[in-house]
């Protein structure tokens, strides 16, 4: 049996609130909410603030060795990357992307390191997500019915908001079919589980709407990875397999689905099975002109946002390296990508490191809840992305739990 979480009503709602904070963007596509009068990213936030820093002081926390380096890396490259942006020719990109990363980012940080740290916390965010994902697919099934959809708003509005707007979208969808599988892997009665494969369906069939080629991709690696975890856990190995069997079934499905005249709907598996991909998207050129500059400001970078102008794109944000590797080397040098990649790739080390002894349930929904953001990464967004690094924390946060006060540990150092 999956141990089920302690009962604490303070925490499961810190979890709820941050995940409407984490899945903000996506759900301002749902007409009601983008019409309200406050931005929902403000109003959750000032939501999610309040109860997070209650949960987090009301709770004595322990923390693993191991994310001590990652953090203390984490610190260290916020501080050069406000260094970088010395040197920065930009203007306007450094001013709207810096105080985004420099003050954004460590409350972002602060809410994934409690979300994932408090199990009852880790259950209301993974409840927030798979409601949050819900209600985006309805009102996006529900708008194709009407033949109007408008996920950046209304027609004539800033072509970068859209873009970003189905990305989002298409990201929150999946990250709820991933963990709605998690729960029909868990479920132990008929009843559960008929209803968790259903909802795991439809949301999958939800996905394929946007058009989001990386929210797809990490849909099938967060199904591929998540239930067969829990099953072989659970020494159920041959529904593991049959599992596996069932999606590779659904990929030939898609496939077929691609033939058919209502492919038009799914516009992720239209995109993805494009020729092509790579270069209609123009991913390559800019990838390219990132390693490019990179190579010639050796060893200190471009300075943070001077990517655009460098390229040639002048001041326009959305024109980043749209991988995020790629944009620490350009824009923040050789002294940025080793702290980048000793904090991101530490978070994933922790992740391995500490997910072999941690519970099943509780592993499986941190790498839904990373692998999304994981893909995202490599194909799009940039560091001023308060996404990348809640999910920073959701990782790292495999590296501490709430102890009771009096309880002693070994393997770990108590905060408070």
């Amino acid at each position: 049996m999956v141990a089920a979480p302690p009962h604490d009503a303070l925490a499961w709602l810190a979890g709820v609130s941050a995940a409407l904070l984490h899945l903000a963007g996506a759900l301002k596509s749902i007409p009601l909410i983008g019409a309200l009068p406050i931005d929902f990213t403000i109003f959750s936030a000032a939501l999610a603030l309040p109860l997070l820093a209650v949960c987090a002081i009301t709770r004595r926390w322990v923390l693993a060795p191991e994310t001590g380096l990652p953090l203390a890396a984490i610190g260290a490259f916020w501080l050069w990357l406000v260094l970088a942006g010395c040197w920065s020719a930009s203007g306007a990109v450094l001013s709207s992307k810096l105080p985004e990363i420099i003050l954004l980012g460590p409350f972002m940080l602060f809410a994934g390191l409690v979300v994932a740290g408090d199990d009852t916390a880790l259950s209301g965010f993974c409840a927030g997500v798979i409601g949050a994902g819900a209600a985006v697919a309805l009102s996006l099934a529900n708008s194709l019915t009407q033949g109007s959809v408008a996920l950046g708003g209304l027609p004539g509005a800033d072509p970068e908001k859209w873009r970003i707007a189905y990305q989002v979208t298409g990201l929150a969808i999946a990250m709820a079919a991933a963990l709605a599988a998690l729960h029909w892997a868990e479920a132990r009665r008929f009843l559960r589980r008929i209803f968790w494969l259903g909802a795991t369906l439809a949301l999958v069939l939800g996905a394929l709407l946007p058009g989001g080629r990386a929210a797809l991709v990490a849909l099938a690696l967060c199904l591929a990875c998540g239930p067969p975890l829990i099953m072989l856990k659970q020494q159920r190995r041959g529904q593991a397999a049959l599992w596996v069997l069932g999606l590779l079934c659904l990929a030939g499905g898609a496939v077929l689905f691609m033939e058919t005249e209502a492919n038009h709907h799914a516009r992720a598996i239209e995109q993805l099975f494009a020729p092509n991909t790579l270069e209609s998207s123009g991913r390559l050129p800019l990838w390219g002109a990132a390693l490019g500059l990179a190579g010639q400001t050796i060893p200190f970078g471009l300075g943070i946002g001077g990517f655009s102008l460098a390229a040639g794109f002048g001041e326009w944000r959305g024109r980043h390296p749209h991988n995020l590797a790629l944009e620490v080397l350009a824009e923040a040098g050789l002294p940025g990508f080793t702290l980048w990649l000793i904090a991101f790739g530490g978070a994933a080390w922790v992740v391995w490191r500490l997910g072999r002894a941690a519970p099943s349930w509780r592993v499986a929904r941190i790498l839904m809840l990373c692998l999304p953001m994981a893909v995202t990464l490599q194909v799009s967004t940039d560091l001023g992305n308060r996404m990348a690094w809640l999910t920073l924390g959701v990782a790292l946060g495999l590296g501490l739990r709430t102890e009771a006060p009096g309880k002693e540990a070994s393997h770990v150092r108590a905060l408070g």
